[in-house]
């Protein structure tokens, strides 16, 4: 799915240049869960910008699906976007002045789906999340909770291949955020996604097949205690040892062969064995002391369990997260076009 080799980017701050990433290189298989932590501002948002095709490296190599995002000029790019990566932010970015209907028809616009089709689809990805008695209201109606559901429906409304989350509950209360990590881990389940979440919360990333940290724009990983680097592969792999090739695909929830929802829908291909019997490995818990890094200088961010043999600290100042921007489609028609009638 991912192969990132040597991927570094930099970014001019007045007359200096600021490291966001150096380095880094990382293999993310199809269908994965890879949860990614560490201090704010050393890299973790660069790190998705980079693999969702929002940002291009300094240098390196960003290879998705035997393709190198780096050399992709921005029209490839952006058709890769559209078509194979779904992105799921904190602050939600659904448009104010639009319906929850509406703000998820807006994702299929960019892939020329017809009026009628566009809003089936819509449809059914919103009753997939449980908000089919939502269709008609806009953002300022909606709970955070449903906001975010919302934001997921946008996003897998195309079938993508990847789904990508900057602190999806980063917004929310505790509860709330249960039942939107519950909604995302079954939707990784079942439909086979390759699921890239970055997150704070170490409880949340405990429940992912991998923990990156980030630090100083270096990229290491935690390594899992005696006996759970066999579970880890198996979760990667299916049980028995089983790969994609030799295991009956699994369907995604309610979706036809047309890729329109519905419950009495019969199962069509999916990418990936089906998890559904399968538990993420029990990896060792992150202290909350190793997170809180917004308010520390680089200097201070010497905690044991941020430590990583593979991850030197270069005495840099923190960084600050990118925030990724919002999906834009140099291709599509602009917001003021879209018809919904």
């Amino acid at each position: 799915m991912y192969k990132l080799s040597g991927v570094t980017k930099n970014y001019r701050k007045g007359r200096g240049m600021v490291a966001a990433l150096r380095g880094v290189d990382l293999v993310i298989e199809d269908g994965e869960w890879l949860a990614v932590q560490g201090p704010t501002g050393h890299g973790k948002s660069t790190l998705l910008q980079i693999l969702g095709g929002l940002d291009r490296p300094s240098s390196g190599i960003v290879e998705f699906d035997g393709r190198d995002l780096a050399q992709l000029r921005e029209t490839e790019v952006t058709k890769v976007r559209a078509q194979s990566i779904g992105f799921v932010f904190q602050t939600f970015n659904l448009v104010p002045t639009l319906s929850a209907l509406e703000n998820v028809e807006a994702a299929l616009v960019p892939l020329r789906v017809g009026a009628a089709a566009r809003r089936q689809r819509a449809t059914m990805a919103l009753e997939a999340v449980g908000l089919g008695d939502r269709l008609r209201h806009v953002p300022g109606e909606l709970s955070g909770g449903q906001q975010q559901r919302v934001a997921i429906a946008r996003a897998l409304v195309k079938e993508p291949k990847v789904l990508l989350a900057d602190e999806p509950t980063g917004n929310l209360d505790e509860d709330t955020r249960d039942e939107i990590i519950a909604l995302l881990e079954t939707m990784w389940r079942e439909r086979g996604l390759t699921l890239v979440l970055v997150t704070h919360d170490s409880s949340i990333a405990r429940r992912a097949q991998r923990i990156g940290v980030m630090k100083n724009g270096r990229l290491g990983f935690r390594q899992p205690r005696p006996g759970q680097a066999a579970r880890a592969q198996a979760a990667r792999t299916g049980p028995a040892g089983s790969t994609g090739a030799e295991t009956a695909p699994s369907p995604a929830p309610g979706l036809n062969p047309a890729g329109v929802s519905s419950p009495d829908a019969q199962a069509g291909p999916a990418r990936v064995p089906d998890r559904s019997a399968l538990q993420p490995p029990d990896l060792p818990d992150l202290e909350a002391a190793d997170l809180e890094a917004a308010d520390l200088e680089a200097a201070d961010l010497e905690d044991s369990d941020l430590e990583d043999s593979d991850l030197e600290d270069s005495g840099l100042p923190d960084l600050e997260d990118s925030s990724l921007s919002d999906f834009e489609d140099d291709d599509s028609e602009p917001a003021d076009t879209i018809s919904f009638d």
